[in-house]
């Protein structure tokens, strides 16, 4: 494999990609072992891993030892790292992580049409668990069915999920095709909904109904990029809550660091972390949702966060009285 170029000076970011948070706090809330930051960037340093020449937009430098950090500051130890279109299909960069990781870490991959099955095999054993699809149009133009159906063949066989980044208004016109594709589907931070088009939009009943279908999961992520009141995102805080108590097995979460095409300030990662406590306000929503379902989707390795073995506590979704998980709940 050729070795990146060197750059003697990074490139400037642009619009829309702030520097994290200088100082995130550290949560209140303490997270159960094992816990895992199911959506997370891992971006340059672009003087070591330059950036594709064809990217719509350039971040500020996120190191996988600046990840580490925070990590071990919000009490999470385990990750998935998204492959970033301003990397392009250059894994290089991902796999640098996955290797450092040494098990810790699985990733999320960017396919294109001259990726070929050994390199996808090659980023499998790397720890590889997914494939995203872009469809917001600052990224790429949206894949057509033709390109979709190229990955899945040479995907075929490996137990990836799917991963798609699109808008709410797009989740009515691709229900169909979500319905289509074989295995897991994921759909990525809540959707991206307009909030301003009320609890009852042809987006969130069509994503209700993906939900409710069994095969598709959510990124209950991305609070602060919803949000039409902004901080603490009390107005989507509430619709991720009402989406782990629809379909508690199959909702993931993740910081989104270091939060790229963003308007503003980036947000302070310890406060989505102490959101969580209503998102998920029952311990076992919780292990649901930051250990089992994460462990589950990506394919971690038995270990550190297993639970004991004992019986699971009783499971407040089953109890009488529960609130309807369709219902919006202020």
């Amino acid at each position: 494999m050729t070795e990146p170029a060197l750059q003697t000076t990074p490139p400037a970011p642009s619009p829309g990609c702030p520097p994290p948070h200088p100082a995130p706090r550290r949560p209140t809330l303490v997270l159960p072992p094992g816990s895992c930051d199911a959506h997370c960037h891992i971006l340059g340093p672009a003087a070591v891993f330059p950036y594709a020449p064809e990217r719509t937009f350039t971040p500020v430098d996120a190191p996988k030892e600046q990840v580490a950090a925070l990590h071990a500051q919000l009490g999470m130890s385990r990750a998935v790292v998204v492959q970033s279109s301003c990397n392009g299909h250059d894994h290089r960069t991902l796999l640098d992580a996955l290797t450092a990781g040494r098990g810790t870490l699985r990733g999320v991959a960017l396919i294109g049409e001259r990726t070929t099955r050994g390199e996808i095999e090659g980023l499998h054993r790397a720890g590889v668990r997914a494939f995203r699809l872009n469809f917001l149009p600052h990224l790429r133009t949206a894949p057509t069915r033709e390109e979709i159906d190229s990955v899945l063949e040479r995907v075929d066989g490996l137990g990836w999920a799917c991963e798609l980044h699109l808008t709410g208004a797009e989740v009515a016109d691709h229900e169909a095709l979500v319905r289509s594709l074989p295995g897991r589907v994921v759909i990525d931070h809540l959707a991206r909904v307009d909030l301003g088009d009320g609890p009852h939009s042809p987006a969130l009943r069509g994503l209700r109904r993906l939900l409710d279908s069994g095969d598709v999961w959510l990124k209950v992520s991305g609070v602060d990029r919803i949000s039409r009141q902004g901080p603490p995102y009390a107005d989507a805080v509430a619709l991720a809550a009402s989406f782990v108590r629809q379909a508690p097995d199959r909702v993931v979460w993740g910081t989104d660091y270091p939060h790229v095409n963003i308007r503003g300030a980036a947000p302070d990662d310890g406060l989505l972390v102490d959101l969580l406590a209503d998102i998920a306000p029952d311990p076992v929503l919780l292990r649901r949702l930051m250990v089992d379902n994460a462990a589950e989707l990506f394919d971690f390795p038995p270990g550190l966060g297993d639970p004991p073995d004992a019986p699971d506590p009783p499971d407040p979704t089953d109890s009488p009285g529960s609130p309807d998980p369709h219902v919006e709940q202020t």
